[in-house]
């Protein structure tokens, strides 16, 4: 690993709020919106979540968000697509359970890419520890609209019972969170959580990221 791969894992390590871009979560423009949030400086990370666009348009509409987050001094993942990513010179590629496996990701993207992970409990957090991941997505911690889920949200009992089997793999609770939810989750050991609408449907989106960063308490 080289210089940069470890200032992106001190980045990761010290993220607090973890912003979830997709489209269909904005009041209005969605890039907009993005970049009102990111001006403030309290989002750590963004993931470009394009699930269903043409390729042309991920492409164009993920340059414009990594020269986002990188004029803000924020970590840029892409959701899935391994190839998308390498082709934006991303910080790296977050999969799910049923996408690409993390050591196909890590072939590809080289030592110094992040990868998540989607979990979904204890179990599949302790399995992460074998798997060349950075961090891990816990959920879905409340509902939500924006995927359609196969799990019962689970709330801040769901991160207080998976929580233990992390050791120091950083976790962003993810699912439908909003700015109410976070005290709880805060008292149930978040130090971060992964949002969409939180911010990208907020009437001040910088506002509502600054808020989220200051519910949780920082990474020592």
């Amino acid at each position: 690993m080289t210089p940069a791969g470890t200032a992106r894992r001190e980045a990761l390590r010290r993220a607090r709020v973890y912003l979830i871009w997709t489209p269909e979560a904005a009041r209005g423009d969605p890039l907009d919106a993005a970049a009102r949030a990111l001006r403030g400086g309290h989002i750590g990370l963004v993931q470009l979540r394009m699930k269903t666009a043409a390729q042309d348009e991920r492409v164009e509409t993920g340059r414009r968000l990594c020269a986002l987050a990188r004029e803000a001094g924020a970590l840029f993942v892409v959701n899935d697509d391994v190839e998308l990513a390498r082709s934006l010179d991303a910080d790296g590629v977050h999969v799910g359970q049923d996408d690409a496996a993390p050591e196909a990701a890590r072939a590809a993207l080289g030592a110094d890419a992040l990868i998540g992970l989607s979990t979904h409990d204890a179990d599949e957090i302790r399995r992460a520890h074998d798997e060349p991941v950075d961090y891990v997505g816990l959920g879905p911690c409340y509902p939500t609209t924006s995927k359609a889920l196969t799990y019962t949200p689970g709330g801040p009992a769901l991160l207080e019972a998976a929580l233990p089997a992390a050791g120091d793999l950083p976790v962003f609770p993810i699912g439908g969170i909003l700015q109410e939810h976070v005290p709880a989750l805060a008292a149930a050991g978040a130090r971060a959580v992964a949002v969409g609408a939180a911010i990208l449907a907020a009437d001040d989106p910088a506002a509502a990221a600054e808020a989220l960063h200051r519910a949780l308490a920082p990474v020592p």
